[in-house]
């Protein structure tokens, strides 16, 4: 059964930020990209469309001369297009040869006549120092919503993948050697991670903003079905898309596998990666926060006790979060832990880690420090078993949802938070 819960705004959240907001433009400071990314005076300003946040390798693979295809799935249409790539966990400088965009034929194919060279400051190519990130030119292309993009880079030296996305749920395409970025189809490989990619931005108009989800493997769409975009911010995306009020909001993921508020793990923690990955992605201005099961599971998984947290301690970590996205005027809504009771690790659910879990939850719903919140934890918690997953949602670990515990996520969030926000 499908079940819907409504959002709970707090007038003080909303309070605190725009004061925060009088204060910062008095001092003469910049609120956020999302303010000053207006396109010129012409009606249009630049948004996120796409998202991917970049994680360090352990055991990075090598490309050498050679192509990768990546497909990327659109949640705003546009009419010119820039990417963002990075090499945040490189030593070395990481040259790109040659990149490209064109609207995805399916598989490794491109429809012909949409294919665009992207360059870097009038340049054909980059290095990108290490730790570096880099934006390439805007070009013409009518990119549609919920549509595929292919990026192909083509990467002339021995370079190690060190920074990457591993939950990519895409096939991506990796060719042998030579340059193959306008190919009509590539012919190679195939790998479900994304390499050096993480955003992809379109002029749209300027009504027109993004909600970035910041998570762990559940925001990253663990679970859901390979090549089919049924994460729950696709989900999100595709419910804006449908009517004219929001089609105008793009969603963007900051979702990473395992990660966590106060330490890192696969990636980097939440507290450490949230002006990366969220406050100055183009075009933000909401956050939706999963964030907490992966600081108690974790833990518990792996017996250090060094890293075990309090519930006092997530709290203040989520206040963080908060408090930082209102210091940049972003709207602050808080998502309740899902159940995590039976993942398949002897020991590694105990009922102190259900009584952290619920309690945090508690905090969320009715401490009023988000500006709303979306009960995830309701909506996909088994009535018979609330510490565990409703079975119909399940998608076998215990932990993750399937497709529709995703589309139940998708449907819990109540768009008329996003409604009748517009710039002037």
């Amino acid at each position: 059964m499908k079940q819907v819960n409504s959002l709970v705004r707090s007038v003080r959240g909303g309070a605190r930020t725009a004061a925060t907001a009088i204060l910062l433009a008095l001092a003469g400071f910049s609120l956020t990209p999302a303010v000053t990314a207006t396109d010129q005076l012409d009606g249009t300003r630049w948004v996120g469309t796409w998202s991917a946040s970049p994680e360090a390798a352990n055991a990075p693979i090598h490309f050498n001369g050679q192509t990768i295809r990546q497909i990327v799935h659109t949640s705003l249409s546009g009419d010119r297009v820039r990417v963002r790539l990075s090499n945040a966990f490189g030593t070395e400088s990481l040259v790109i040869g040659a990149a490209h965009v064109a609207l995805s034929a399916g598989g490794a194919a491109i429809f012909p006549g949409t294919g665009r060279v992207l360059t870097f400051s009038g340049e054909p190519g980059i290095a990108i120092p290490g730790g570096g990130v880099v934006v390439s030119d805007s070009i013409v292309l009518d990119v549609p919503p919920l549509g595929d993009l292919a990026v192909s880079l083509y990467l002339p030296e021995d370079v190690a993948a060190t920074t990457q996305h591993s939950t990519g749920l895409q096939t991506n395409y990796i060719s042998g050697p030579g340059n193959f970025t306008a190919a009509a189809n590539l012919v190679g490989s195939t790998s479900d991670v994304y390499y050096f990619i993480t955003g992809v931005e379109v002029r749209a108009s300027r009504r027109s903003r993004a909600i970035v989800a910041l998570g762990d493997s559940v925001t990253d769409g663990f679970g859901s079905t390979p090549n089919m975009n049924q994460r729950f911010p696709n989900l999100l995306a595709a419910r804006l898309q449908s009517g004219p009020d929001t089609s105008q909001i793009a969603v963007l993921n900051a979702g990473l596998p395992g990660n966590r508020i106060l330490h890192d793990f696969v990636g980097t923690g939440a507290l450490a990666r949230l002006d990366r990955d969220v406050l100055v992605q183009t075009g933000a201005e909401y956050v939706i926060v999963l964030q907490g099961n992966a600081d108690m599971v974790i833990p518990a998984l792996f017996r250090n006790p060094a890293e075990v947290v309090s519930v006092g301690q997530l709290i203040q970590g989520h206040r963080q979060i908060i408090d930082r996205a209102h210091a940049l005027g972003l709207t602050a809504i808080g998502g309740t832990l899902n159940p995590v009771e039976g993942y398949p690790f002897p020991g590694l659910w105990t009922a102190e880690l259900e009584a952290k879990r619920q309690a945090v939850n508690h905090w969320i719903r009715t401490s009023h420090a988000y500006d709303a919140f979306v009960d995830f934890d309701t909506v996909l918690r088994d009535p018979a078993h609330p510490s565990r997953l409703l079975p119909d949602y399940d998608s076998g670990d215990h932990v993750h949802p399937n497709d529709a515990g995703y589309q139940a996520m998708a449907d819990a969030i109540d768009l008329s938070l996003f409604r009748g926000v517009e710039q002037d």
